[in-house]
């Protein structure tokens, strides 16, 4: 089985244990300290966490497997299967993660221009100016989009003598820009518009996943049939913790799709 999510590697996880479908995340808000004179009593300072209630539900997928094609491949086909069905369920996972990138209080960009390291940068200072780590946060865009960034980093791959742009001339791949981690995925689409798409920055206790069961692989024989059901299922949920955690940059792609 090969299961591969690259969202749920960059969001906060739970568990969704001991009975119930759902879990219940507590929010604090930030406190101060303040001066205080010697022999002063402090005031008390209320505690009132919110909270984000996470539930899960069930994705899955399911194909029947006759004998006749299990035992006429050249290859063993029941686990190529379980190669494909654990791909569907992590992109599923990552899918339901990155739509939650329209939550996000904070847009910039526009649909008609391409992503340059100013938007990274941007998007860096703002949640930086809430006190976040940048080295926790990450940067997610289609391939196509950072095909635009890479060209602007490398003066349209004639190479500039920058240490990224040589990184980026000779492996495909930017790491990192202004502390902050870059990842591409297909599993992010356009915005239905050719060449328009989004890219979420964002840190990780912007967003959340919650599992109650990860990938689950089951076969069940078909006698009358000659065959076996091969069914995959998970059952989890996504949410957002801080909608101001994150932010949605549009941007245009010179590769349309």
């Amino acid at each position: 089985v090969n299961e591969k999510s690259l969202m749920k590697n960059l969001v906060k996880n739970y568990s969704i244990t001991g009975g119930g479908k759902s879990v219940e995340v507590p929010i604090y808000a930030a406190v101060a300290a303040a001066a205080v004179a010697e022999a002063t009593d402090l005031a008390n300072t209320a505690i009132n966490p919110t909270s984000v209630t996470i539930t899960a539900a069930e994705v899955g997928i399911m194909t029947t497997l006759t004998d006749l094609a299990r035992n006429s491949a050249s290859r063993n086909v029941a686990a190529d299967i379980g190669q494909l069905f654990g791909n569907a369920i992590a992109k599923k996972i990552d899918v339901d993660i990155l739509a939650k990138f329209d939550g996000f209080s904070v847009t910039a960009g526009s649909a008609s221009t391409v992503l340059a390291p100013a938007g990274i940068f941007n998007a860096a200072a703002v949640l930086s100016s809430l006190g976040l780590d940048p080295s926790e946060c990450y940067a997610v865009m289609h391939p196509h989009v950072a095909y635009d960034l890479k060209s602007g980093m490398t003066n349209t791959f004639a190479g500039l003598p920058s240490d990224v742009s040589n990184e980026a001339m000779r492996t495909g791949y930017v790491g990192q820009l202004a502390g902050i981690k870059l990842f591409e995925t297909a599993n992010m689409g356009n915005t239905g518009t050719a060449g328009n798409y989004k890219v979420g920055i964002f840190h990780r206790d912007a967003l959340a996943i919650a599992m109650m069961q990860d990938l689950k692989l089951e076969t069940q024989r078909d006698a009358s049939l000659r065959a076996d059901e091969i069914v995959a299922t998970a059952v989890y949920g996504v949410g957002e913790l801080h909608d101001s955690y994150g932010v949605e940059l549009h941007v245009n792609s010179s590769i349309v799709s």
